[in-house]
């Protein structure tokens, strides 16, 4: 007999998601109250983002604020044109909001910050789709920091491996990555498993924009800032509701 739809148990732990007026009216009170209480904004653009890394950031710079995702509210709480800016060029920050950025806001000086996020760097493993930086080559010969167990996996990876008197023994060289190839997800299982690091977390700051109306274009822009913005199919709906 199938079970009762009433007798089927709701977990009260479950959060709701992040959407809705409600947050977004919440993520325009923020940014605005970031406006009023720091001195300057910076937009910048994460290269190789790490949770973990960002979140050693973050505590570093507790003293200031970031803001990372929902692109089109926060120009919204901005304001997209001179008539519609929360304050004076701010609409110029706005333009900035395409693809993968950022904001810092901060009282520090802007020579500070470009000085640390310069210096700031940190290696990681290559994820799938990045693009390789150097040649990896594996010779042929015995891979002793494997165990006998992991030899099957290896070879559903496409390393030419065999097991010779229980060892891990590559049969012929493996070329696993050329410089510049896009990698493929079995290619970074295999670099990261080989302990070969090809990626390099970063913040470049793009621009900044000083509470004394001073906008400063820091570094080159990516290309998607430069080319006409399509709008999105939930657009309508954000713009009727005055996102």
């Amino acid at each position: 007999m199938p079970k009762s739809k009433r007798e089927k148990k709701i977990s009260l732990t479950k959060t709701q998601k992040k959407v809705g007026l409600e947050f977004k009216q919440a993520l325009v009170d923020k940014v605005r109250s970031a406006v009023d209480n720091y001195a300057r904004i910076f937009v910048f653009k994460p290269e190789n983002q790490r949770n973990a890394t960002m979140k050693d950031v973050r505590g570093k710079w507790s003293h200031s604020k970031f803001f990372i995702g929902k692109n089109r509210v926060i120009a919204k709480a901005l304001g997209n044109t001179p008539e519609e800016e929360y304050s004076e060029n701010l609409h110029k920050v706005s333009m900035l909001m395409r693809g993968e950025v950022g904001l810092l806001c901060t009282n520090e000086k802007t020579e500070d910050v470009i000085q640390f996020f310069d210096n700031l760097s940190a290696v990681d493993y290559a994820r799938t789709g990045a693009k390789c930086t150097e040649t990896v080559v594996i010779p042929a010969g015995p891979v002793e920091q494997f165990s006998h167990d992991i030899e099957p996996h290896l070879r559903s990876l496409g390393l030419p491996t065999k097991l010779e008197k229980g060892i891990v023994t590559l049969y012929q060289e493996h070329t696993v990555c050329q410089e510049g190839d896009i990698l493929s997800s079995q290619q970074a299982r295999i670099l990261k498993l080989f302990g070969k690091q090809q990626a390099e977390f970063r913040l470049q700051m793009l621009a900044v924009w000083s509470n004394d109306g001073e906008f400063k274009i820091l570094a080159e822009l990516p290309e998607i800032m430069n080319t006409p913005k399509k709008p999105k199919k939930d657009e309508k709906e954000d713009n009727e509701a005055g996102y």
